[in-house]
């Protein structure tokens, strides 16, 4: 049985969203041999935004067509890329082969930054926290993102296995009976608990009124991220950052252009 009750406003805000008409990209590309390594493409002069798609690791990239569609309207070149996901080709360790690929090819050396939504946000997040996994580990990289925005991201999977978020998802991508040896090596907050920092310019953007994702997720991973910064939207859903053309988007869109300037301004960064 379903493990939330939401309000009618925060339906209402997930079928709206959820059902907008998806956007065919001008370009599309693949990384891989799957059928779930390909990629969508808006491209452009402008700073590129690495995206995750969110669906809690199961469903594809097909409803945040519409939110890359209208970055790249803002001025943004935009990679919306697919990857095995749970419940199928995906989950433990193949979802997170390919989203480690992916952000060590698509970008081709690239300045970039990566976002994510809800779960996509959660592997936004690790991303940036590779450098903190054993140098042995198949995931270690000292190739990070310039920059991670993760929005209403998944930021803790023990919670979220505890609170049974979309009906076992997490279960479902890490397996039951290996569930906690795989933490430490997939899990934000795990990551970050010793290390207080990724050392990747991060910010979180949530909605006040989120109702996917419990708002302690978001306040437990600032508590062990201490260069985080937190963005919170009044009035805000889950849902609505990623709806094209409302103020929501609007202010995520100033965030990554924010982003993009500061990497820019810095004269010691580097991919």
């Amino acid at each position: 049985m379903p493990s939330r009750e939401i309000s009618s406003r925060a339906a209402e805000e997930e079928k709206r969203v959820l059902s907008l008409k998806p956007v065919l990209a001008p370009r599309h590309g693949k990384y891989g041999e799957h059928p779930h390594h390909g990629y969508d493409e808006w491209p452009g002069d402008g700073p590129l935004v690495v995206l995750l798609h969110g669906g809690y690791w199961r469903y594809d990239r097909m409803h945040l067509t519409p939110f890359a569609a209208y970055l790249a309207r803002q001025g943004f070149s935009v990679l919306l890329p697919g990857f095995r996901r749970s419940g199928g080709a995906g989950g433990y360790p193949e979802t997170f082969d390919d989203v480690a690929r992916i952000v060590d090819e698509l970008p081709a050396g690239r300045p970039y930054v990566l976002a994510g939504h809800c779960s996509g946000g959660h592997l936004a997040l690790w991303c940036a926290a590779r450098g903190l996994l054993p140098a042995g580990s198949r995931w270690h990289s000292t190739r990070l993102p310039d920059a991670v925005l993760a929005l209403a991201p998944i930021t803790d999977l023990a919670a979220t296995r505890r609170d049974d978020l979309s009906d076992g998802a997490a279960v479902q991508l890490m397996g039951a009976e290996e569930f906690t040896e795989r933490l430490p090596l997939v899990d934000p907050v795990t990551l970050l608990s010793e290390a207080g920092t990724t050392g990747v310019r991060t910010v979180l953007l949530r909605g006040e009124v989120d109702e996917e994702v419990p708002h302690e997720q978001f306040t437990d991973y600032a508590a062990v991220h201490r260069d985080l910064e937190t963005v919170v939207l009044p009035g805000t859903g889950h849902y609505t950052p990623i709806e094209p053309d409302g103020p929501a988007a609007a202010a995520v869109a100033d965030v990554l252009w924010r982003l993009s300037r500061e990497r820019d301004d810095d004269p010691g960064e580097c991919s």
